[in-house]
């Protein structure tokens, strides 16, 4: 595997990506594209970011790190064992992840009152499996359901996998999977739809770009 990737790799939007040795597949087929597929509104947001890649980050459950810093974002992905596709993804979760830190409260009630539509209606899944995990741990019983905890917890790996797969699917097409601990299709396109309001999809990315859009 060709491994010749200089320290700082340019990924788009004023990005970079700094790191030793990694594999140019990684970067050229699944990290630039991902970033280069975020909307100019949400690059905006963010501000300035500083993407790593390492073998590891200190243990094989911890896929990814990021913190906020008066530079910028700076995220660390660890790259061992994992595939690149999913490498990537790791980087939209933490897009996701520090857009909800700093969502205004306007956009954040909306968000809320989306999830607050789906929990009374019953719908059961979720966006991922941390997203599922948190719903299911917020509504395990009455006293779990009152905790602020629970709820800001699951509230944020809400937003932050629906922010990945928002733009995973600008990024390209991806399919639907089914099924109880997954979200159905009016839940989930009425949170990508929120998302496509508050940051336009760049001219050429279509967010649904045939009849048979999935994710």
């Amino acid at each position: 595997m060709q491994t010749n990737v200089p320290k700082a790799v340019p990924l788009g939007r004023g990005w970079r990506l700094y790191a030793g040795p990694a594999p140019v597949t990684l970067i050229g087929d699944f990290i630039r594209p991902a970033v280069r597929a975020v909307p100019a509104a949400m690059a905006r947001e963010i501000g300035c970011c500083r993407v790593a890649v390492a073998e590891s980050l200190g243990g094989p459950s911890v896929a990814s790190r990021w913190t906020a810093t008066e530079a910028g974002l700076e995220i660390s992905l660890a790259a061992a064992g994992r595939e690149e596709h999913n490498v990537a993804l790791e980087l939209l979760l933490c897009l996701g992840q520090s857009l909800w830190i700093n969502l205004s409260p306007r956009r954040a009630r909306e968000y809320w009152l989306l999830l607050d539509r789906e929990i009374a209606a019953g719908i059961p899944g979720e966006i991922d499996e941390d997203a599922l995990e948190q719903k299911r741990l917020l509504l395990t019983n009455r006293s779990s359901a009152g905790s602020r905890t629970r709820l800001a917890r699951y509230g944020a790996a809400s937003f932050a996998g629906t922010v990945a797969e928002y733009i995973h699917s600008l990024w390209h097409d991806v399919t639907i999977r089914a099924g109880p601990d997954f979200l159905p299709a009016l839940q989930l396109r009425r949170r990508l739809d929120l998302l496509s309001r508050w940051y336009p999809p760049a001219r050429g990315r279509r967010l649904y770009p045939g009849a048979s859009h999935r994710t």
